[in-house]
């Protein structure tokens, strides 16, 4: 199957399906000698596990990772890194009703028409479960920024119709849904038991922050850094739209507004998200993700069957209300591979 690997010079190719032994991930390119263990991973893979917080899915996996290759002694060695997570609470058995079904919302069918074949078990290869490999591998990228004073931060700018009203960045870590401000937070909460009551599922906007991200990063043309942060989030299933700085409201500006006025001291705002033709300006990279609802809910459905038969599905068993808060740290994973992966193209020919 094709698709499969992100990156040019710091590479990476996802593996394993949602019910099957496992799923996990190699990356090529990284640098010798970036400190990296299990735990610096862990800490990334636990905000994306499943079973933690009011939206996410009853499903409990405990995400260990496990590096295969590519360390000695706590470093990179420069070899290929080799990360995966054992899948433990799976329950095929769930999917056997619905199997010749068609999901509204969901891979089935365009798998099927293009392969042939299908996993109905999950969604198999479709299945947000492939992204523990992003998250693992986006953590080796972390590691990487770092050494550069890059950070990345991702957090729900909205959630079900309910948007923050400040930012502030502290409180990111301190209410479940990842969100920047308390308030909105518990608004937020409401509205996802209210849902979930209905069962049905709701979506919503991530906003991404790369920090200390100096300018020259990207390159000209087709090869963007705003048209690579656009694919690395677009990449990410659940995802349907993204905006990079101002987005779809310069649209609606005037050039007299939309501009970022330039002084001694730097950029007077950051309308441009941090990139001008394709290059980043040193500013801080800005990006947004719109989420869509979950499809897999209990309410009937249209659909059709396997044979083309017209049907009815409703999906119960185990499943999130909103991909949101445990997909910020999808996007976070995708926003450092994509500077990982042009920190290491600029160096080719211009040494920070």
């Amino acid at each position: 199957m094709a698709g499969n690997t992100f990156g040019k010079v710091f590479r990476i190719t996802t593996w394993g399906e949602s019910h099957g032994r496992g799923v996990g991930v190699i990356v090529d390119g990284c640098p010798p000698r970036i400190p990296l263990d299990e735990k610096i991973i862990q800490q990334d893979l636990d905000r994306r596990r499943p079973g933690v917080g009011p939206t996410s899915t009853a499903r409990k996996e405990r995400d260990r990772i496990k590096i295969l290759s590519g360390t000695l002694n706590g470093l990179t060695t420069g070899a290929p890194i080799a990360m995966m997570v054992e899948n433990r609470d799976v329950k095929s058995s769930a999917y056997n009703e619905i199997k010749d079904l068609y999901r509204p919302g969901h891979a089935d069918f365009t798998y099927q028409k293009k392969y042939g074949i299908r996993d109905w078990r999950g969604g198999g290869r479709a299945s947000a479960r492939e992204t523990v490999g992003r998250v693992a591998a986006g953590a080796v990228a972390r590691k990487v920024l770092s050494m550069k004073s890059i950070s990345v931060i991702a957090y729900t700018l909205e959630l079900g119709g309910v948007r923050v009203s400040s930012i502030d960045l502290a409180e990111v870590d301190k209410n479940p849904f990842r969100a920047p401000d308390r308030s909105a937070a518990k608004e937020m909460g409401k509205q996802v038991s209210k849902i979930k009551k209905a069962g049905d599922s709701i979506g919503g906007i991530v906003e991404v922050i790369a920090l200390g991200v100096p300018p020259g990063l990207g390159e000209p043309v087709f090869d963007k850094l705003d048209a690579e942060l656009a694919k690395a989030l677009m990449s990410i299933g659940a995802v349907k739209g993204v905006e990079i700085g101002a987005g779809f409201e310069a649209a609606r500006s005037l050039g007299s507004q939309n501009n970022d006025p330039i002084s001694t001291d730097g950029f007077l705002s950051n309308n441009a998200g941090g990139i001008l033709g394709g290059i980043s300006n040193g500013e801080p990279i800005m990006a947004r993700a719109a989420v869509k609802p979950i499809p897999s809910i209990e309410i009937e459905q249209l659909t059709i069957t396997t044979d083309n038969k017209p049907a009815q599905i409703s999906v119960k068993g185990r499943h999130d209300v909103s991909a949101i808060p445990r997909i910020n740290a999808v996007c976070e994973a995708m926003v450092c591979l994509a500077l990982a992966d042009f920190h290491l193209r600029q160096k080719a020919i211009k040494d920070f």
